[in-house]
């Protein structure tokens, strides 16, 4: 096995120590992707052992010393043993070291088209204290850190009850939750955590789709608008996010860049086609030498702008498009959250807000 010495992390070792010592009273596990690479750097803080998908040992790693686990064909090379699936699991509480941060847990690696699947199968409570720093900053009251963790368990749960034949429940990146392992972490998080234990919100005793957002602009909407059924508890309701950093934004375009974009060539107009009843842009015209109508979130990907909340109005160059919120406006303003938790608002009242009649229930203690 090839050795790397993580020297530029022994920095990160004495920060460990205090980690260890918080340990979650739920069994629940989660599996989360975490990296795809052809070549994945292992390894763990306190001695761990490898091994392979019939838990057979391959070999032992030393604290803080990594190996590299490298893609061949179908199988994972490590050194010269090549398997088809590997375990990496510290002992004594320790962590695992992927790609480039710590993570709690362990981890399996698969092989899939050329490419190295890293999957940390980690406590869900756990996952929380990582995905509350990741998702909110941990200097929001407490409060709003207690609605964020009882909707990010609630996503959480929601996403892995309907996984299919997939080897993990969530990715890292947005389009599940941000996970980034012990580097999302704080006091502030693992406190909002542990406070709300278990915790979650059901609607006909099962978990809710949770979702939630940066902030909507002053009102939020209704699911079906922006996305694609109706859910009851997912109904619109005034926000109370004003002040908040993403409340207002602009964005300019010229009309080439627009042109380029979009793909319309000698734009003459650009103007909302179809429009939510709370102002989100649901479609969009663009006039040139086609007439296109595009879905509102098609456009808000390709242009990269924080909303769908957005005018527009043309200028000597183009076109500037003056926007509210930051987020699909879907469920629970996070800013929102903020400001409802200064006014001493408790977390089961900002959620009660921002997800309509559902009911806070605790989950069980089993996986």
């Amino acid at each position: 096995m090839r050795i790397l010495h993580l020297t530029k992390q022994t920095s990160l070792f004495s920060l460990l120590f205090w980690l260890m010592a918080i340990a979650p009273a739920s069994a629940r596990q989660l599996r989360v992707a975490i990296a795809s690479n052809s070549s994945i750097n292992l390894a763990t803080s306190t001695p761990g052992i490898i091994s392979n998908e019939r838990g057979q040992k391959l070999g032992d790693l030393q604290p803080l010393q990594a190996v590299v686990a490298n893609v061949n064909n179908d199988r994972i090379a490590v050194g010269k043993t090549q398997v088809t699936q590997l375990w990496v699991k510290p002992q004594s509480g320790g962590f695992v070291w992927i790609g480039d941060r710590w993570y709690r847990g362990s981890v399996r690696v698969i092989a899939t088209k050329q490419q190295l699947l890293a999957i940390n199968h980690v406590d869900l409570e756990q996952y929380l204290y990582s995905v509350l720093g990741s998702e909110m900053s941990p200097t929001f009251p407490a409060e709003a850190l207690k609605a964020q963790a009882v909707a990010a368990r609630t996503y959480a749960l929601y996403r892995s009850q309907s996984t299919g034949n997939k080897p993990f429940d969530l990715d890292s990146t947005e389009a599940s939750q941000v996970y980034r392992g012990l580097a999302g972490e704080s006091n502030t998080t693992q406190a909002a955590v542990n406070d709300t234990l278990g915790q979650i919100m059901t609607y006909q005793d099962k978990p809710i789709l949770a979702a939630f957002h940066s902030s909507s602009g002053g009102h939020t909407e209704n699911v079906e608008d922006i996305w694609s059924s109706r859910v009851s508890y997912l109904r619109g309701v005034p926000d109370y996010d004003l002040g908040s950093p993403g409340y207002e934004w602009t964005q300019p375009f010229t009309t080439e860049q627009l042109s380029q974009i979009l793909e319309v060539q000698q734009i003459r107009s650009i103007s909302p086609d179809r429009i939510s009843p709370f102002g989100s842009v649901l479609s969009l015209k663009i006039d040139g030498d086609t007439t296109k109508i595009l879905p509102g979130r098609q456009v808000r990907t390709a242009l990269k702008l924080r909303s769908l909340r957005f005018t527009i109005s043309p200028t000597p160059t183009g076109y500037l498009f003056a926007g509210r919120g930051y987020g699909h406006a879907v469920g629970m303003s996070q800013w929102g959250a903020y400001y409802l938790a200064e006014r001493g608002q408790k977390y089961p009242s900002i959620l009660a807000h921002y997800y309509q009649g559902v009911q806070l229930s605790k989950i069980d203690n089993q996986p």
